[in-house]
């Protein structure tokens, strides 16, 4: 009788168990790195074969984790972009410059640069994530998509009206017009943009595809209430008249941990 009992109170029991909620989840804390390589005339498939070889390796040995690379659609674009996470910026400084003086990488670095410089422009982008960002999936995932990355700059003293917009609207009618979130940033404290940057990205199943859903979503009657409500809001524009907002379309390579 008393098995009976007990057996018959597990459907309650599973009732009274905690589950767990949205704040529950560890918050992301990590430092974002989106390095951005120019490479020299001819030199591209050069930077990729180093990367795909020993630089990713490298990298993570020591302690970086790699999260993409990535090329532009274009073919015409001679950029590579490639992203990391660190614990922080102590831990990231003290990274590059163990990976800098690893005779490995002096070695990899030399014999692939006997004909020339690989790389003509580099730029670092220090990044944390928004309180409304999804968390980042990192594997493989829909064969062929392409992903978006844009960047905003907000009109001077208006970033937390822009990220409020998205917060609150913009997220969700990009999956309701069929685009995918996969995360967003604002600039690093301490960095300069911090007040005025956002960037993130979004995936497409081809570039088609992004054109027709942003063409819906810029139609759609409940953005275009959210866009003037922020904007009366704000009293202007929340982005730049010049250059306010980029994009470019981007494949991950057949070596990039996410696709």
């Amino acid at each position: 009788m008393m098995r009976l009992f007990l057996l018959a109170a597990l459907p309650l029991l599973a009732f009274a168990l905690p589950t767990a909620r949205a704040e529950d989840k560890p918050k992301e804390s990590r430092l974002f790195e989106l390095r951005v390589y120019t490479a020299n005339e001819g030199k591209l498939d050069a930077i990729h074969k180093r990367t795909k070889d020993a630089g990713l390796k490298l990298l993570e040995k020591h302690g970086m984790t790699v999260l993409g690379v990535w090329s532009p659609v274009d073919p015409k674009d001679a950029r590579f972009f490639l992203l990391l996470a660190h614990k922080d910026k102590a831990a990231r400084d003290a990274s590059f410059k163990a990976f800098a003086a690893d005779p490995d990488w002096v070695k990899v670095r030399d014999e692939s640069e006997k004909d020339g410089k690989l790389v003509a422009k580099a730029e670092e982008i220090f990044l944390t994530v928004t309180d409304y960002s999804p968390a980042i999936e990192v594997g493989d995932h829909d064969a062929g998509r392409v992903f978006e990355l844009r960047t905003y700059t907000a009109t001077e003293g208006k970033l937390d009206n822009l990220n409020a917009r998205f917060r609150d609207h913009t997220v969700k009618l990009f999956e309701k017009h069929g685009m995918t979130n996969w995360v967003y940033w604002n600039y690093a404290k301490g960095t300069k943009g911090d007040d005025t940057m956002l960037v993130y990205f979004l995936t497409h199943a081809s570039q088609d595809a992004a054109k027709k859903s942003f063409g819906s979503f810029g139609k759609d009657p409940d953005w275009v209430a959210a866009r003037k409500a922020s904007e009366e809001k704000a009293g202007g524009s929340l982005t730049a008249a010049k250059d306010g907002v980029k994009s470019v379309f981007l494949k991950a390579t057949d070596y990039s941990p996410t696709k």
